[in-house]
């Protein structure tokens, strides 16, 4: 029986789902469900559409583990959903994936911010990553409601059911164990988004000049500096920038970053082995740094 024959009906007496062996239960046994800003920006997103109660029994849902699976593709979650009935209730989730040019616009701004690209090549996202998306004027969240088209084989008319709002709170708990979900949802896996961060970086497949420079790289000085012959009375001193330069040394915001960008060496047998092992070497020599400054 379609929804438009149930819309009919006002009212649905309770019912209880029935129990699942092996279902998908959220982590969070109380409180708000998502540890990290990313997934807690999602569900505040949702909430913020006013979607009524079911959004509180879809996460009544996503703790017992009624949901049975999820799979997230491009644009689009499909998940199972036990509900009161033997058969398993059937959820899509629908979110508009970005364009190829909205997508290259978003690359772009996040390889012009180096710590943007450094975090991302690492695999993590960074705190304020939606500025990129807003420079390319698109938006990395559903920004209102009709941004997400659902459906669900249950009975109930409302939209989202509590078996859609269920698949809502666990998106919520991928995001947190692989924020690249988010992207892949707008149509931009890891792999691919990696690839165009470092190609950006590291100037294209022929020896182009990179196509985002170094943070400070188009700065000029405002005069030039004087001729050597003319300065060698003064040349060892330290100068007024010099003497009142301080050093903060300490470990970078992130690990390795310039392997990380740069990826695997195309020489060698073994890429991965020499990336381990460089990557050891800066490990050390970080360690070594901070034992000569502070003494740890």
């Amino acid at each position: 029986m379609g929804r438009e024959l149930w819309g009919r009906y006002d009212h649905y007496e309770p019912s209880r789902p029935r129990p699942v062996k092996g279902g998908i239960k959220a982590k969070s046994a109380r409180g708000k469900i998502g540890e990290t800003w990313w997934s807690r920006r999602w569900i505040a997103v949702l909430e913020s559409f006013n979607l009524g109660a079911r959004l509180t029994r879809g996460r009544s849902y996503a703790r017992a583990g009624q949901v049975m699976s999820l799979e997230i593709r491009t644009g689009v979650v499909k998940a199972e959903v036990q509900g009161s009935r033997p058969k398993p209730y059937r959820v899509t989730i629908q979110l508009a994936p970005l364009s190829i040019t909205d997508w290259d616009k978003v690359i772009q701004a996040m390889a012009s911010q180096a710590i943007f690209a450094a975090k991302l090549l690492a695999g993590e996202m960074p705190q304020n990553i939606e500025e990129a998306f807003q420079e390319a004027h698109v938006s990395l969240f559903p920004s209102r409601g009709r941004d997400l088209v659902t459906d669900c084989s249950c009975p109930d008319w409302s939209n989202p059911c509590k078996h859609i709002a269920a698949a809502y709170y666990l998106l919520a708990e991928e995001f947190d164990r692989d924020p690249f979900m988010i992207f892949r949802l707008r149509g931009k896996d890891k792999e691919e988004l990696i690839a165009a961060l470092r190609e950006l970086w590291a100037g294209g497949d022929e020896g182009t000049p990179a196509a985002v420079p170094w943070p400070g790289a188009d700065l000029a000085p405002e005069e030039p500096p004087p001729p050597l012959e003319d300065c060698l009375d003064r040349f060892w001193s330290a100068g007024e920038g010099l003497a009142s330069f301080q050093a903060d040394i300490g470990p970078p915001q992130v690990p390795e970053a310039v392997l990380k960008r740069l990826g695997p060496p195309p020489f060698g047998k073994d890429g991965e082995k020499a990336l381990e092992a460089l990557s050891r070497a800066y490990r050390a020599v970080t360690q070594e740094a901070l034992r000569l400054a502070y003494g740890q």
